[in-house]
């Protein structure tokens, strides 16, 4: 009911806002902390290239997957119910990464980190859009982006701090007291929603047929690095992953209720939109991959200023970010989605000077600093031109669509890039070696973020994008991905 609503600024809203903010930093911060520890948790448990891709990858492949269908059910079983449910089940994972004797059970622990993940991300933005007074929501957003920032930019102090003081261990348990302080004023303060007209079976075919698909050809491109695309199960594996990703969307095209609905991608600038979000991302999610490892194991860093080296990027996102946004709604998002792109793609170029023995003022500083505005000409207009490229009412289901599209593109980027660049095997424990693999997978990261500037100039008009969708998402800092929406019902 709306007198229900609660008002910004008020106590229940600081504690309502709390408790979104800790579960989704929580989230936020174990992205960014697990890269910084790779280097140390492939010596503990004796990972190659191949061990350290599936420990990123074991938690965004059911993050990417399962995203969509975790909105649906918070519609229907509760929104606060999902994201406790999320927290602690994210918190039992962590427990299980932290005590992995080996690293299949790290793995493993990773993709129950992802499946937490997928059901506490939606509901912390969907508590804020349910709960809040209307005319607050935007302010809500804006201070949950804030806060949630934050925890991404000390991600990697936290984690480089930790493993260097203690064990990499540290960065899984970290989360347990997180989890507990979220779990509790959750329960407290956070009233209950859910979508009383919500209609129509759970799409969990198109979830399972997903999950197979990304899962088989995650498995056959990291397994391709080891044994060649010759081998039997390489083939097998990227065979099982085609079929069944061919049959997801033809299911979804048949279904009442898709998670994925085709309709969607009918409309030229969303569809442009996300072409865009496929190889930015996909090229950033591996050169952040590479490059806090590389930084440990050619250049000698330790792991706190490895992960300090992304810091800049970070800083230029959460001040120039709203300018970025303000700026595609006054001339469209073409030219500042192909600026960003172009930006991006001359960070990834000059990451080549990044070589053993280079100072980190002349090589890694500006790399970092034109990637990073690279970034903000991109990140702001990109998710504001998604959400306003659809009507109002699948404004919602845009932005889970962007996220699941952006995780997936960074799952396959991940999978098969290393590969493409020579890096496999224990080529990240030989300096030389890595060093001339890092340089390869810079060049393809360069020429996806080239890629993306021209797909923005062929298919993104001048159209400024809607006030409206930037009051709500502008500030977000998305380096792992867009900011995620509640889908709503149709």
């Amino acid at each position: 009911m709306a007198e229900d609503r609660i008002t910004f600024g008020t106590s229940r809203a600081r504690w309502v806002l709390a408790a979104t903010a800790l579960g989704s930093g929580m989230a936020f911060l174990d992205g960014t902390v697990v890269n910084v520890a790779l280097p140390a948790m492939g010596e503990e448990l004796d990972a190659d290239v191949a061990g350290l891709q599936w420990i990123v990858n074991g938690y965004m492949l059911p993050l990417a997957a399962l995203i969509l269908l975790s909105g649906s059910l918070g519609d229907r079983l509760g929104r606060r119910r999902m994201f406790v449910a999320g927290v602690i089940w994210f918190a039992v994972a962590s427990a299980i990464c932290a005590a992995a004797p080996n690293l299949e059970i790290m793995i493993a622990g990773r993709v129950l980190q992802g499946i937490g993940g997928a059901l506490l991300t939606p509901g912390s933005l969907a508590i804020l859009q349910t709960t809040f007074d209307h005319s607050d929501r935007g302010k809500a957003v804006g201070a949950w982006s804030g806060l949630t920032s934050v925890a991404a930019a000390i991600g990697p102090f936290v984690g480089g701090g930790l493993v260097d003081s203690g064990s990499w261990r540290l960065i899984f348990l970290i989360n347990l007291p997180i989890a507990l302080v979220t779990v509790l004023v959750t329960l407290r303060h956070v009233p209950e929603t859910r979508d009383e007209t919500a209609t129509g079976k759970l799409d969990l075919q198109g979830a399972v047929l997903a999950t197979v698909g990304l899962a088989g050809l995650t498995y056959g491109l990291i397994s391709a690095g080891d044994r060649g695309f010759g081998d039997a199960l390489v083939l097998v594996s990227l065979a099982i992953g085609v079929v069944a990703l061919a049959v997801f969307v033809a299911v979804e095209r048949r279904s009442s209720h898709p998670m994925l609905p085709p309709g969607i991608f009918a409309n030229v600038r969303f569809t442009g939109a996300n072409l865009v979000t496929v190889v930015v991302y996909g090229a950033l999610g591996t050169a952040t991959f590479l490059l806090v490892v590389y930084l440990q194991t050619a250049l000698k860093y330790d792991a706190l200023w490895a992960g300090a080296a992304l810091l800049p990027m970070t800083i230029l996102m959460l001040g120039l970010s709203g300018y970025a946004g303000e700026l595609a709604d006054k001339i469209g998002p073409r030219i500042p989605m192909t600026v960003g792109p172009l930006l991006m793609g001359a960070g990834f170029l000059l990451m080549l000077m990044i070589e053993p023995g280079a100072s980190y003022l002349t090589a890694v500083l500006p790399s970092v600093v034109v990637l990073g505005l690279g970034l903000v000409a991109t990140v702001a207009p990109l998710t504001a031109t998604v959400l306003s490229s659809v009507e109002d009412h699948h404004a919602g289901i845009a932005s889970g669509v962007n996220n699941a599209i952006a995780r997936s593109a960074q799952l396959m980027a991940v999978a098969a890039i290393p590969i493409a660049a020579g890096i496999t095997g224990d080529a990240y424990r030989d300096p030389v070696a890595f060093s001339n693999g890092f340089g390869r997978a810079m060049w393809i990261s360069a020429v996806l973020a080239f890629a993306g500037a021209a797909l923005a100039w062929l298919t993104l008009g001048d159209r400024p994008v809607a006030p409206k969708v930037l009051v709500h998402h502008h500030r977000h800092c998305a380096l792992e991905s867009p900011p995620y929406a509640e889908p709503r019902s149709r």
